[in-house]
């Protein structure tokens, strides 16, 4: 057992399994933005922003919690005006309707634009405020919160240590000595105090999902579920309450809901794509707090260990992964133990790799759901003995050599892939 890597695969954890209200890509706008005007220190009454091509595509069709409405300029403004500089991707918790009224004048006096920067970062956002005498500039790159420079009228005020660029080497040399098995056997052994942190990301996630039920949320698949038991057109059960529940917590999120989802890597959908399905497994089957709490730190950790090998933003769906994470953690819960985690894992990776993330919107709710059921469907295979071989496609026999060749797909041949949605997204 590789108990030297525990504090790490801990500290990993902490880090990439955080709260966010809003999706994510908007949020990192929103916080430049309010970081920005902190520095400004008045009212700005031009806000300019510049973004990557892929927190473009993320940012263009989806849901800024709190506003009814979609996209950066939204989020720019409303980060601005009313953004809570020390909330990381909670930025928008506090913000009133006065707030996005005010918001609003300003989209429409035209006092907002965003552009898409020729920039080589996969994440990345330039957001410059100004009240007609002053500006300030404020990038963040790399991920969601972190800031590499704030300039006030070209003067530099700070600057980030670039010794702090190498923070995504670091989360990669844990996983370079790790091992899927290892995961398996942190989260079965570790001290339970030391993981139980994780339980944070059972109750925000379930409250979501309770708010996408009321079936006021984008395309309404949880509640749509719901209805269709109600009308005896589906049945309740394992399945039902895994799509239902899962999509209806992604409903709500991709739809603006002033409630915050725990994210894992980045994305709050991958966090509701690795929490939701383990907690209506670990309700079915009745498992105890720490058992419960094992299965979902299987599942995060192993969705972040499979995610640590693509790039943070790709044409791959990340809810995709995230659910290759929770079927670990369901796989377990109902009596299976690694090697049948594996063969699930594979089986999902002959399944629904190639899923493409066309940006963050109500219609990721459908992914999640397509991306819950595949893992139910491969957790029961795995239970009986059956998986997609290493005989078949892009699937090894070793679970780690599957997840390397799906990575190689996503950082590979979909980065054109990624290029091509976003062309064709930018000019419907």
């Amino acid at each position: 057992m590789k108990k030297h890597l525990w504090n790490g695969f801990i500290e990993t954890v902490k880090r990439e399994v955080v709260p966010a209200l809003g999706c994510t890509e908007p949020v990192s706008v929103a916080l430049a933005a309010a970081l920005a005007t902190r520095e400004l220190a008045c009212t700005p009454t031009q806000i300019d922003a510049y973004v990557s091509p892929n927190l473009m595509k993320n940012g263009m069709g989806v849901g800024v919690p709190g506003t009814g409405m979609v996209g950066l300029p939204i989020a720019a403004a409303v980060g601005a005006l009313a953004g809570d500089a020390d909330a990381g991707l909670e930025v928008l918790k506090n913000i009133t309707s006065t707030d996005v009224e005010k918001a609003k004048l300003m989209l429409d006096s035209e006092s907002v634009s965003v552009g898409v920067a020729n920039v080589s970062n996969i994440l990345f956002a330039k957001v410059t405020v100004s009240n007609g005498a002053d500006s300030v500039t404020v990038i963040i790159a790399d991920s969601h919160t972190r800031v590499v420079s704030i300039e006030k009228n070209g003067q530099v005020l700070f600057i980030a240590d670039q010794t702090g660029s190498a923070q995504p080497a670091v989360k990669q040399n844990i996983f370079e000595q790790a091992t899927a098995h290892d995961i398996f056997e942190f989260a079965l052994n570790a001290p339970i105090e030391e993981i139980d942190f994780i339980s944070q990301a059972y109750a925000l996630n379930d409250e979501l999902s309770k708010e996408g039920l009321t079936g006021k949320y984008g395309l309404q698949i949880g509640a749509t579920f719901q209805r269709n038991v109600d009308r005896g057109l589906l049945t309740g059960g394992l399945l039902t309450d895994i799509l239902r529940r899962t999509s209806a917590a992604s409903d709500a999120r991709m739809d603006g809901a002033m409630k915050p989802a725990m994210s894992n890597s980045g994305s709050g959908n991958q966090g509701i794509a690795a929490t939701m399905p383990v907690v209506v497994v670990a309700e079915h089957v009745k498992a105890d707090h720490e058992t419960t709490i094992r299965a979902l730190m299987m599942s995060h950790l192993m969705a972040i260990y499979i995610k640590s090998y693509q790039n943070k933003l790709s044409a791959l769906c990340g809810a995709t992964t995230a659910s290759m994470g929770a079927v670990a953690g369901m796989t377990w819960l109902l009596g299976g133990q690694f090697s049948h985690i594996s063969n699930a894992i594979c089986s999902m990776i002959g399944d629904i790799t190639g899923i493409i993330c066309d940006g963050a919107k109500t219609s990721c709710a459908m992914k999640v759901s397509s991306s819950a059921s595949a893992a139910i469907k491969a957790a029961l295979m795995a239970l009986d003995g059956i998986r997609v071989t290493g005989n078949e496609g892009i699937v090894a026999d070793d679970v780690d050599a599957s997840i390397r060749n799906m990575s190689a797909l996503a950082n590979g041949a979909m980065t054109q892939t990624d290029v091509q949605i976003l062309e064709i997204m930018v000019h419907k």
